[in-house]
């Protein structure tokens, strides 16, 4: 099977998957009211925080299925660690799925402050995440499976038609038959039984044979060998839900239902600069790899500084545009000029935040190239230490606008001052020139462009000038980061060059 066709399938499904979820927000505002998507967002939090309890197994399934295909195990012992994982899912999901539902009453009325939903409301959207989040968890079992096994054409391609049933099928339902939050989550629930039962159908079909006379156990002993390397994977995993979703869980608790439902649409299309940039990483890592496996360090650097300067270009652009154009943006895009109004704020910083984000992940692939990855475990463990109480107070003292801060503020240091670090012990000499070079000289004329433009043309009138207002910011904040890129001016002096040479 194919390398290049396997890598375009999972980009374009995570790019597919990640974009539907951002455009059909509006809609789910429009029928359901800001308050009903605030439990949407609390509901999108419950499955980020549910996968904690993965503790790496995900990742450790998909390595052993990638093993058995490399023969690396046989037939029998890869069934039972299978059947282990799927003993050790199960008892998760049940006691995950059970706690949620025994603790709906308590979020319901003493956790979330709802003041148009009825109480009862609330409690019954609560409990239909808890069997929703327990099977769309279970489901990633055998989505690790796939993964190991390289059916990642299909999965790809099942991954964006279940996000389509489950984002744009709603729909119906929400327009002729009723907009109540249980609704809803019942067409969730039906949407994740699907997926589960087709998922876990076709990953038995990858599955090989059990040996005549063997029989299969449900038993975690299988585990045992593999579970130090689940628990390294689910250190860096783990981090990543508390870095990304404490100040979630805080404000779930601090806002009202509806202004945590503005919180959790700015910080959504916030996200869309991560996924511009996350596929770059995919892309250079395993190159940057092997070039240092086979001694080729120079090489391995041009293309880690390649790559700085087209996220930096790319994430650049989009940081910038948001954040001149945040209220135009969300106004634009929802047609709601009070969700504009009250989500523009925390927008602008959590883009910001993103966009340094983006480009602050390139010496972890510098790590990752060297296959040292000790000071990424000690940047990240004093990430956490910092932000969390800094995200509660200031989440509990200022709101989603003080969350902003910590999250933007955050950034800027680890930019600032550990990436320093990072460069000095596996690039000796380059810190200076990646800020400079391939960083700085791209996004100030950027910034620089961006802001003269939503200046000159300020947004006003319809939706549709407030999207060419975008446009012409994003645009230009675009053309002027690539103009001033060392790989543009390299090939603007070689063509200048050109025509000289042919005439001497």
């Amino acid at each position: 099977m194919s390398l290049g066709r396997n890598i375009v399938a999972s980009v374009a499904s995570q790019l597919y998957v990640a974009l539907i979820g951002i455009v059909m927000v509006p809609m789910y505002v429009m029928y359901m009211g800001a308050e009903a998507y605030g439990l949407v967002g609390f509901f999108a939090m419950l499955l980020a925080w549910f996968n904690l309890l993965d503790i790496g197994l995900t990742p450790t399934i998909a390595r052993q299925a990638a093993r058995f295909r490399g023969g690396a195990i046989d037939a029998l012992t890869y069934r039972r660690l299978v059947r282990a994982f799927e003993t050790a899912f199960v008892a998760v999901a049940l006691v995950g799925g059970v706690a949620i539902f025994a603790a709906a009453d308590y979020i319901a009325v003493d956790w979330l402050r709802a003041s148009q939903l009825a109480t009862e409301q609330v409690l019954a959207a609560i409990q239909l995440m808890a069997p929703i989040v327990a099977i769309r968890w279970m489901a990633g079992l055998y989505r690790g499976a796939l993964s190991g096994a390289e059916r990642l054409v299909w999965l790809g391609g099942f991954n964006a038609a279940i996000a389509t049933l489950r984002f744009c099928g709603v729909l119906p339902l929400l327009m002729f038959v009723g907009t109540s939050p249980a609704l809803f989550f019942t067409y969730q629930l039906a949407t994740a039984l699907v997926e589960l039962g087709v998922l876990a159908w076709f990953a038995y079909r990858s599955l090989p044979d059990v040996p005549a006379g063997e029989r299969l156990q449900w038993t975690l002993a299988p585990l045992k060998p593999v579970f130090r390397f689940s628990l390294m994977i689910a250190f860096t995993s783990s981090v990543w839900v508390f870095v990304t979703q404490t100040d979630k869980l805080v404000l779930s608790r601090i806002l009202p239902l509806a202004e945590y439902g503005y919180f959790t649409l700015a910080v959504l299309v916030a996200s869309g600069i991560q996924i511009l940039s996350g596929p770059v990483g995919n892309a250079i890592m395993p190159r940057m790899a092997n070039l240092e496996a086979q001694g080729h360090h120079a090489q391995m650097i041009d293309v880690y500084r390649h790559a700085t300067q087209l996220v930096a270009i790319v994430a650049g652009a989009a940081a910038i545009t948001v954040a001149h154009s945040a209220e135009a943006l969300l106004w634009a895009w929802t047609g709601d000029a009070e969700i504009a109004r009250a989500a523009a704020p925390v927008l602008v910083l959590y883009a910001l935040g993103n966009g340094v984000l983006a480009v602050s992940a390139f010496p972890f692939y510098l790590q990752f190239a060297k296959g040292d990855m000790l000071y990424h475990v000690i940047g990240n463990a004093v990430f956490v230490v910092l932000l969390i109480p800094l995200v509660v107070w200031a989440a509990s003292t200022f709101g989603g606008v003080g969350a902003g801060y910590v999250w933007l503020g955050m950034n800027l240091v680890a930019f600032v001052a550990w990436l320093p670090l990072v460069h000095r012990k596996f690039a000796p000499g380059l810190n200076l020139r990646w800020y400079l070079e391939d960083v700085g000289v791209i996004v100030a004329p950027a910034a620089l462009v961006g802001y003269a433009v939503s200046l000159w043309l300020p947004p006003s009138g319809s939706r549709l000038d407030q999207f060419a207002h975008i446009l012409l910011v994003g645009g230009s904040s675009l053309i002027a980061g690539v103009v001033a890129s060392s790989a543009f001016r390299t090939k603007a002096r070689a063509l200048l060059r050109t025509p000289l040479v042919q005439q001497s």
